[in-house]
């Protein structure tokens, strides 16, 4: 099954049509005008993982915990879905809330979170959750980065594996499959191509 292209732009579209969508999905929530909806994403390469940041607002006198618990969890369960012909070993976990302002059950600060400031403040704390060696495949705007997607379909090569194998960071991987680099170095490509007994040209046709 080949990649099915690009996938934080579609993680990010998922995760705000979920936090709008949040009444209709989880019991007794209520329904609330949503002045702001936020994903971020963010590369931990120490732990070859995605991070999803989900922030939600309204003007509404309630909390709006569950609309970005929400919004993180689906956008988590979108990348996984636009990459699991590649790796279906990611892994989703540590969906948590860091912390709230507002609501009548006052402000929340996650112990994880000790910085937390109201969102009015420069530094906003954010909902979290956090995907493990995550591989999302991106097609770039040139023709290398597709044949190297498809490269490592035909070939069933799992990202991590793979720079394991070569003795390179997976994040350099991950990275290039998701357009966060342009490009692979020469050095990291002749270790990924000899871990593929391939030739370096092979894995870009």
């Amino acid at each position: 099954m080949p990649p099915k292209g690009e996938v934080l732009g579609p993680a990010r579209i998922a995760g705000i049509m979920a936090a709008k969508k949040t009444p209709e999905l989880i019991p007794l929530c209520h329904t609330l005008a949503l002045t702001k909806v936020d994903i971020e994403f963010e590369w931990l390469d120490e732990r070859n993982a995605l991070r999803i940041e989900a922030l939600v607002k309204t003007t509404a006198q309630t909390g709006v915990e569950m609309e970005a618990l929400t919004a993180a969890s689906v956008a988590a369960l979108t990348v996984y879905d636009m990459t699991k012909a590649i790796d279906k070993g990611a892994v989703i976990e540590s969906v948590k809330l860091l912390a709230k302002s507002g609501g009548k059950s006052g402000d929340y600060v996650s112990p994880l979170q000790k910085a937390f400031k109201a969102p009015s403040a420069p530094a906003r704390a954010k909902p979290k959750t956090i995907m493990n060696e995550v591989s999302a495949p991106r097609p770039g705007p040139h023709a290398q980065r597709d044949a190297f997607r498809e490269f490592m379909a035909s070939n069933r090569l799992r990202p991590t594996t793979w720079a394991k194998d070569a003795g390179v960071p997976a994040a350099l991987v991950l990275a290039y499959l998701t357009g966060q680099s342009r490009a692979l170095s020469p050095d990291t490509a002749k270790k990924l191509a000899r871990a593929a007994n391939v030739r370096v040209e092979d894995m870009f046709q």
